[in-house]
């Protein structure tokens, strides 16, 4: 018998699973804390434990029983919501100068570096002016141990891509850091969304690799000689040395994969599912048990992209959120996310001696904003060489302990604007109070350390907010403040997400603003208006800690709360369900009368008549999508292809010829 082992790796635990697919059964589950210093820790003592109880459940059980291991991650969702990842440079060539205005460029670069060259193409793939490689090497040679990465985006490339390979080829004679072409990742038009891609592949390429490396370490300590693979963002499969090149295509990976273990366990082919991981909260509707995919590209973080993936709504709210209070004018309260931070009782477990540096700060006379925050490194191969003055001086005095407070380490606004940033690209993490404490302090949660959570809890109550007055009096009363924000918060998302599917969207109905209203009118009987506002779908709520905080929810909501079995390990159960599927988009155009252009990914083509471009056009479609989906890991492949043709009726029978679009797509099993 032949079965596959799923795992899920979030940024707080990894979760397995091993499945008989063709039995439709889950055989054992299991879930480790996800070891970020080290991944093969939690990876290993997922697959270990998985091994151990089905070895008990199913007697004999042999490494060879093992056909495939199949790997999801919300560790790039996470990065991206969180704008952490590796410094990148990101090279334009034959942009305007507003380019990076559009589509969040600015923004999603931050502090890193960008060249501007000439060169590009037309909309028809002929050169608009020729490539400035002189300027390039002189550009590169100066910036190349400023990055680790290099993402590639060229005007019109997906028309011509030559440019862009050429920009590759002299990189890689440059230096050997990786490089991410934006025509590789997508074949669709839009330029600015198109560098974004690249820039978010490239920072996440080590990210991944390190996931990747962990896991083929433990299957090869474990004697699992069998086939690695990585759930994509659209739910299938893609070759673990592809995912290498191209990560960004595993932005959504673990949510993707929830959403098939929803379909496989809870029975139900229509709902919301709501799946709640440490980081963030993804939303998504089940429709006769099949996800919708979003082919416009995953939009995530507050970022666009052209990453094909199942149609998702993630938010920066977690079980791990970091929990600050409101300074902002005169309002009371807390606010949740989107940055991750390590619970402090779950680092109180690991590391028991931050209760006395807690007991410590609760002894200050003067609360201060760093109390209770803590630093831990993750930097496995040292302090990175591209990191600027200030931000290697603190990375070199973190790296020298376990864990550090914030307070010894960042002591001026240079240095905590330097501490922010390692935060950002991944290298140190952050431990603050989280709803993970706050559900301890209450009794909801009890697998961590619980005193040290009521520690946080009380330096938390001691903080001020925008009043000048103590946030509450308790530990108790911060721990509610931070659920009751976890559940409205989570409330409005659902609710958004819901009116979105039915049409009506942010630009015809706030459902944040519905919602609002109708919380302040159960908090007030004496309202002359009462506005209700209910789900009609069952709610589907996955993840490690939904039975702690998705009743409220859905009471809140008025809706079914359906909690499956292994609803904790959804991710994994999912990802063993997979299959490879790869799309080719290619687009036929008329630059002249009588010329038809085929614009596949090794350059433009040219024919002379309509029919002899589309059936071209239609059988390089297919060969590309069959050559990917092999390359992806893909066995016994079936291709499908369709046509749209853009024509203007000129009467008389006649019609005008503008562009036609072939899309072919390879469905295979795993290899």
């Amino acid at each position: 018998m032949a079965l596959i082992m799923g795992l899920d790796t979030g940024g707080t635990f990894t979760d397995a699973s091993l499945v008989d697919t063709g039995a439709a059964r889950v055989i054992s589950t299991a879930k480790s804390l996800t070891t970020r210093h080290d991944l093969s820790v939690g990876v290993g003592d997922a697959m270990r434990q998985i091994l151990l109880d089905a070895g008990q459940a199913q007697t004999p059980l042999s490494s060879s029983d093992i056909a495939l291991v199949s790997l999801s991650t919300t560790l790039a969702t996470n990065a991206v919501v969180e704008h952490v990842g590796s410094s990148a440079c990101l090279i334009l060539i034959g942009f305007d100068d507003e380019f990076l205005s559009r589509a969040g460029l600015k923004e999603a670069l931050g502090h890193d570096p960008v060249i501007t060259v000439s060169g590009g193409h037309k909309p028809d793939g002929r050169p608009q002016a020729q490539l400035d490689e002189a300027g390039l090497r002189s550009a590169v040679e100066e910036l190349k141990d400023r990055a680790s990465a290099f993402a590639v985006a060229s005007h019109f490339a997906t028309r011509n891509p030559e440019h862009e390979k050429q920009v590759k080829q002299i990189i890689h004679s440059i230096t050997d850091r990786p490089v991410t072409c934006s025509h590789e990742l997508s074949s669709s038009l839009g330029g600015p969304r198109r560098a974004l891609t690249a820039l978010l592949n490239a920072r996440l390429i080590a990210l991944i690799d390190r996931l990747i490396a962990a896991t083929t370490d433990m299957m090869t300590e474990l004697g699992l000689d069998c086939p690695l693979m990585v759930v994509k963002g659209d739910g299938s499969l893609l070759s673990a040395e592809l995912a290498r090149s191209r990560p960004v295509e595993t932005i959504l990976s673990g949510p993707a994969a929830s959403l098939a273990g929803a379909a496989f366990l809870a029975g139900e082919p229509d709902g919301l599912v709501a799946d709640i991981g440490g980081t963030t909260t993804d939303i998504a509707l089940l429709k006769g048990g099949m996800p919708l995919l979003s082919h416009d590209g995953a939009h995530i973080g507050g970022w666009q992209t052209m990453v094909e993936a199942a149609q998702i709504r993630t938010s920066g709210l977690g079980g791990d959120s970091e929990v600050r209070p409101t300074h902002r004018g005169r309002q009371h309260g807390v606010r949740l996310g989107p940055r991750r931070a390590i619970p402090l009782s779950l680092l109180a477990r690991q590391h028991p001696e931050i209760k006395p540096m807690l007991e410590a700060h609760l002894a200050q006379a003067i609360a201060l904003p760093s109390d209770g925050r803590f630093i831990v490194p993750v930097m496995p191969d040292g302090v990175p060489d591209w990191l600027s003055r200030s931000e290697q001086k603190l990375a070199e005095q973190a790296i020298t302990a376990p864990l550090t407070a914030v307070a010894d380490i960042a002591t001026t606004q240079v240095a905590l604007g330097a501490l922010d940033r390692l935060i950002a690209r991944g290298l140190l993490l952050l431990s603050a109070f989280t709803p993970t404490d706050a559900a301890h302090i209450l009794g909801l949660f009890s697998d961590f350390d619980t005193d040290a959570a009521i520690l946080g809890g009380r330096l938390m109550a001691r903080q001020k907010t925008g009043l000048g007055s103590e946030l509450g009096a308790t530990a108790e009363d911060v721990a509610r403040m931070s659920l009751d924000g976890l559940t409205h918060q989570s409330c409005i998302a659902l609710m958004d997400a819901a009116c979105a599917e039915d049409g009506m969207g942010e630009q015809v109905i706030s459902a944040s603003e519905v919602l609002r209203e109708r919380l302040r009118s159960d908090a007030s009987p004496h309202k002359a208006v009462s506005i209700a506002a209910s789900l009609r779908l069952p709610l589907i709520a996955l993840g490690a800690s939904s039975a702690t905080h998705y009743p409220a929810i859905a009471r809140r909501l008025g809706t079914e709360l359906v909690n499956p079995e292994h609803a904790e390990v959804a991710g994994a159960v999912g990802a063993a369900a997979g299959s490879v599927r790869q799309r080719v988009l290619i687009l036929v155009t008329q630059p002249s009368d009588g010329l038809f252009r085929i614009h596949h990914p090794d350059g433009p083509q040219d024919c002379s008549t309509q029919d002899e471009a589309l059936s071209i056009a239609a059988s390089a479609a297919e060969q590309a999508a069959q050559r990917r989906a092999e390359l992806a890991g893909a066995r016994s492949v079936s291709l499908s292809s369709s046509s749209e043709v853009e024509e203007i009726d000129l009467g008389n029978g006649k019609t005008l010829f503008l562009e036609a679009r072939i899309l072919a797509e390879a469905v295979g099993l795993p290899a």
